[in-house]
Order: C-alpha cells, then structure tokens, then sequence
C-alpha cells in the first residue's frame, strides 16, 4: 500500500492496522511512503512511523519514502504495475492507498483502488483463500 499522512485515505491505517491485527499469522502488509500526490507525505521516515504509531498505533511495516511512479519509480512498483513483469497486469498508482496483494508464492493477485476500504470484502477473499 503507499501510505501518505496528509491525505483525505490516511484514516484507512486504522483499518490496515485492524486488518493486520485480524491476519498477521499469514498476512504482511507493507506501508511504501509516498510524496507524489499533492506532496501529501512530507515528513521523513522518522516523522512518518512517529504520526503513524500515535494517530492509527500502526505495527505493520512503513518503508523509506519512495516514487510509485514517474522516472524514479522504485522497483516494487515497476514490478507491481508492468503485466511484462508481473504476468498478471499493467496498472497505474492512481492516488495514495492503493493496494496490491500478492501471494504467499510472490504472484500478484489484485490491485484495489485508492478508495477500497481495507476490509472490503473483496480483500478479505482474497487474504482468506
């Protein structure tokens, strides 16, 4: 998921906290930072983890800030948005809180859009199968 602290998404760490807490025996959720909508994450990674903990009491993992899109893209989202790639699809990071899920085999199975509650129940079908 990337995450940003000054966004109209940022409650949804609540729910990607209660996801987690919910699945933590089978399920990694990982927060990639991101400034590139609207510079909605300025803060460094310190800052970042520090609002997280305090606001949502956030335990999954929050990356180094990083580009989920443009020329700087890091690799994550090269893979996660490239069907050459990923052998599953082409998307676009449209806005902070994506999701993607991938397997515990390392395939890609979906991507959801921004607005996509965390414990939609198309999510949770896809953490549970």
């Amino acid at each position: 998921v990337n995450v940003a602290s000054k966004c109209g998404n940022t409650p949804q760490y609540e729910k990607l906290e209660k996801l987690y807490e919910k699945y933590k025996e089978k399920l990694v959720i990982i927060g990639f930072p991101c400034n590139q909508f609207m510079g909605q994450e300025p803060g460094t990674s310190a800052e970042i983890k520090e609002f997280c903990t305090k606001n949502y009491g956030v335990t999954f993992q929050l990356t180094e800030k990083i580009d989920v899109k443009g020329n700087n893209q890091n690799e994550v989202y090269q893979w996660l948005t490239s069907k050459a790639v990923n052998s599953k699809m082409d998307s676009e990071v449209k806005w902070n809180f994506q999701k993607y899920i991938i397997d515990e085999k390392g395939n890609l199975i979906n991507s959801f859009s921004p607005k996509t509650d965390p414990m939609d129940a198309e999510i949770i079908a896809a953490i549970e199968k």
